[in-house]
């Protein structure tokens, strides 16, 4: 259950870097692979935090407060 679950929010999280957003896990830049594995861990679902710039477009996807249970 948790690999599909890995695997698309990385695929998704991959997307959105190509795109030109940064992404952060617990303040501190982080790949789509890390965050994915870190957060299909809980039992929770993990809405990150959106950055916008002065433009009003998407900068930065954050994510943080995210429990390790490994």
């Amino acid at each position: 259950m948790y690999e599909k679950e890995g695997q698309r929010l990385k695929e998704k999280l991959e997307s959105v870097r190509k795109s030109g957003v940064s992404l952060f896990l617990e303040g501190k830049p982080a790949s789509p692979k890390a965050i994915a594995e870190k957060c299909v861990c809980e039992d929770a679902i993990y809405m990150a935090d959106y950055v916008l710039d002065e433009g009003g477009r998407l900068k930065e996807l954050r994510y943080d407060r995210i429990t390790d249970w490994k």
